[in-house]
């Protein structure tokens, strides 16, 4: 899972984000509105986390031009304008959750969470497809029960699928939310991270759609 961190503070920004790379996301940090903005409007991210005293454009105004244009991406807004005016304002601006400075990094995390599961579909924080389950609370994948070991890398591909359940899901995205779109990576590295899941999991597990993706069965709950 993808996911676009907007702060200009360095020091919050590697914090946020060892927690975040820690629980399984991959990450990419911006420090002005301007720049984030741009990353908004031209790349798919699971979420943004976007802070709202920015350098170059304010990141209520970045907000709004990511609405206007009809970006829905889910966004964690992170401030510390704490009063409630100013916390109706970010959410009428279209903030999907308003996380006033200081926080608990556990809560922060657990709004991530909670926010990208619900702008896939999903009610709870454990996700099943056949005998497939993954808990992205406890970050435990078990297969009829047992638990297995996945790599970062692993996980974090059958997370984005199981997220996006029942759906083709095209090469090109799965490969910019598993390394980034500034990564650089084998051209058979998705292929690869695949075929060791399916060793793991079951060959039925992930199917693939020549041509078009990959998908694991059923629809989105």
């Amino acid at each position: 899972m993808r996911i676009l961190l907007v702060e200009d503070d360095t020091r919050i920004a590697r914090q946020i984000a060892a927690i975040l790379q820690a629980a399984g996301y991959m990450v990419e940090t911006v420090g002005d509105g301007e720049e984030a903005w741009f990353r908004g409007e031209t790349e798919d991210y699971d979420l943004i986390i976007l802070d709202l005293g920015l350098p170059g454009m304010d990141g209520l105004a970045v907000l709004k031009r990511w609405r206007a244009a009809g970006r829905s991406l889910p966004v964690l807004v992170l401030t510390a304008r704490g009063t409630w005016p100013e916390r109706v304002e970010g959410i009428n601006a279209g903030a999907d959750d308003y996380l006033p400075k200081p926080f608990q990094m556990e809560e922060m995390l657990a709004r991530v969470r909670a926010l990208i599961r619900r702008s896939a579909g999903f009610g709870t924080s454990v996700l099943e497809s056949g005998s497939i389950s993954l808990d992205t609370r406890a970050m435990r994948v078990t297969l009829n029960g047992i638990p297995m070991a996945l790599s970062p890398l692993e996980y974090r591909l059958l997370s984005y699928l199981m997220h996006h359940k029942g759906r083709v899901v095209p090469g090109p995205e799965l490969l910019e939310h598993l390394y980034g779109a500034d990564d650089s990576h084998e051209a058979n590295a998705l292929e690869a991270v695949v075929a060791r899941l399916r060793r793991k999991l079951g060959a039925g597990a992930i199917a693939t759609r020549r041509g078009f993706g990959y998908s694991m069965p059923g629809s989105a709950a």
